[in-house]
């Protein structure tokens, strides 16, 4: 018991910059406390102590903040970081070297007792605050689910889920989309990815500014070369790509205009 409480004051300390001994771990860290609590009941609850280990669980969630329910399966070194409001449903499973922020909510869609209606979270698995995980899919070994996302589906291991419903960034095409849009100060979250033809339209005309940045970037390097060339006496054309690759028409008809 003392081994894995001193293995979660570790993993405490080596992933949150403000936590400063293992002492203020132990005695001010709510998502410890938690866990600490839960372990109690989730014994009792397999042991046949049900309203027991359900009792314990409502103390823990008016002392900490944190409900977790006693039937859920939680592995080691799984890290609540702030983590007030976080609900944790019965089938729920949390994988080792987990972390979570406040207000996630693990839950379930189906009312039928007996089913696997919560989710299941590999290991590494990052869930970011207010999001929103619910069904009885699996999420991957060392996804992300990013800050307010709503996760309805299955996230593979490794990708990273974001928006509302949640898509899942996994192609290198996507996280550079999803840079460029950052960049230009659009958020890319909040549109589908496939259905709604606006959002086709604005991936489009994402990946047109990306190559005609890197159409600019070429110019220029033609520009400073024919600079240097004529200094020298000499005069050589560019190399810079000068390929028209906005589709004007295409995007017209995806917004139907």
């Amino acid at each position: 018991m003392f081994d894995r409480i001193r293995s979660d004051i570790q993993c405490i300390l080596e992933r949150d910059p403000a936590a400063r001994t293992a002492w203020e771990v132990l005695t001010c860290y709510p998502g410890l406390h938690a866990l600490i609590l839960h372990r109690r009941a989730h014994w009792c609850w397999l042991h046949g102590f049900k309203w027991l280990g359900r009792f314990i669980s409502h103390l823990s969630r008016g002392l900490t903040g944190i409900e977790i329910h006693p039937g859920a399966k939680i592995g080691s070194c799984v890290f609540f970081d702030h983590a007030m409001g976080v609900v944790v449903g019965e089938t729920a499973e949390i994988g080792d070297g987990c972390t979570i922020y406040q207000g996630v909510t693990l839950g379930g869609t189906s009312l039928y007792k007996g089913t696997k209606r919560h989710p299941t979270l590999g290991s590494g698995v990052v869930v970011g605050a207010g999001a929103q995980v619910l069904g009885g899919f699996t999420v991957g070994d060392g996804a992300r689910i990013g800050s307010n996302a709503v996760v309805v589906k299955p996230v593979p291991a490794g990708a990273t889920a974001v928006g509302n419903p949640a898509r899942v960034i996994q192609a290198e095409a996507d996280v550079k989309r999803e840079e460029a849009a950052s960049q230009m100060g659009f958020s890319a979250y909040g549109v589908t990815q496939n259905d709604d033809p606006l959002s086709q339209a604005l991936r489009g005309l994402i990946d047109n500014a990306g190559s005609q940045e890197h159409q600019i970037a070429l110019l220029w390097e033609a520009i400073e070369k024919l600079s240097a060339n004529r200094q020298a006496g000499t005069c050589v054309p560019g190399d810079a790509a000068r390929h028209e690759m906005f589709e004007s028409e295409r995007l017209n008809q995806l917004i139907g205009k």
